[in-house]
């Protein structure tokens, strides 16, 4: 299937901003399952100054703010071939180890809440069907709901509000998956809504290493393994690691934002 994606971040200030920095993954990679055609990234407002690939394989891109400015959009558009994997990404690659992804981090450090949820599915002798019960389990503990959550969220508070958007559903299962001795990941991307191609953000999901399989997704706030709808961008330990757009910036100027994000079929 192939998919065209135009993704559009705006920033309005209400005053002038002296110096602004971001860092922008928004550039889909080439890999199993998944080829970009073409891609690009044009910035108003500001101005990439350089670009490089981070330690998750991730291209990133690091623009600054005209000075002065009161507005600021980022435009990513292009065009990606997925094809249907059953949600196996495959062999681990890049520049980190693989074990390195069983770390915790402040956003995916499992309590007790995780700790109940890991107890419940261990006695899972085969590693997938693991993986799929602790995605059910979490779904069912987390109710997705727009404009709960904020992004400083950990796994074990959204387990304990039991709300929450994709973001939390992620980190809820890599912390859970890593406390069953899995590495895992956080995956930022594209998706694909037949009845709605235009969305005000985009989605994420989480990844688990399976032995004999390698990488293997799982969206908890749809209940699948990615399928040829969805468009992996960036990957990380998680959020931080794989925010599509995060910086800082000088000023007193307050801060407005707005996304707008479409996700059509190209017909062939």
């Amino acid at each position: 299937m192939r998919l065209a994606i135009r993704h559009t971040t705006s920033y309005a200030y209400d005053g002038p901003v002296p110096y602004g920095l971001q860092q922008i993954r928004l550039t889909p990679k080439s890999g199993q399952g998944q080829t970009v055609h073409h891609w690009e990234t044009v910035i108003e407002g500001g101005r990439v100054e350089v670009s490089f690939i981070d330690q998750n394989r991730n291209l990133v891109q690091l623009a600054t703010f005209d000075e002065g400015t009161r507005e600021m959009r980022v435009h990513s558009r292009g065009e990606v071939e997925v094809a249907e994997t059953n949600g196996i990404v495959g062999a681990h690659g890049g520049f980190m180890p693989l074990w390195l992804f069983e770390r915790s981090t402040p956003l995916t450090r499992a309590g007790q809440q995780c700790r109940q949820i890991v107890a419940s599915v261990r006695d899972e002798a085969d590693e997938l069907t693991r993986l799929h019960r602790l995605s059910h389990e979490i779904g069912a503990r987390i109710e997705w709901l727009p404009g709960i959550s904020n992004v400083a969220w950990t796994a074990e508070e959204a387990l304990a509000e039991g709300r929450g958007v994709c973001q939390d559903h992620a980190h809820a299962f890599i912390a859970c998956a890593r406390a069953l001795g899995h590495p895992a990941r956080y995956v930022s991307g594209y998706l694909l809504m037949e009845d709605q191609p235009k969305q005000d953000a985009t989605h994420a999901w989480a990844e688990a290493h399976i032995g004999g399989l390698g990488w293997v997704g799982f969206d908890v706030s749809n209940g699948i393994c990615p399928d040829e709808r969805y468009v992996r961008a960036a990957t990380g330990l998680d959020y931080a690691e794989a925010a599509p757009i995060h910086g800082t910036r000088y000023g007193a100027a307050e801060e407005r934002l707005a996304v707008s994000v479409e996700v059509e079929q190209v017909q062939q």
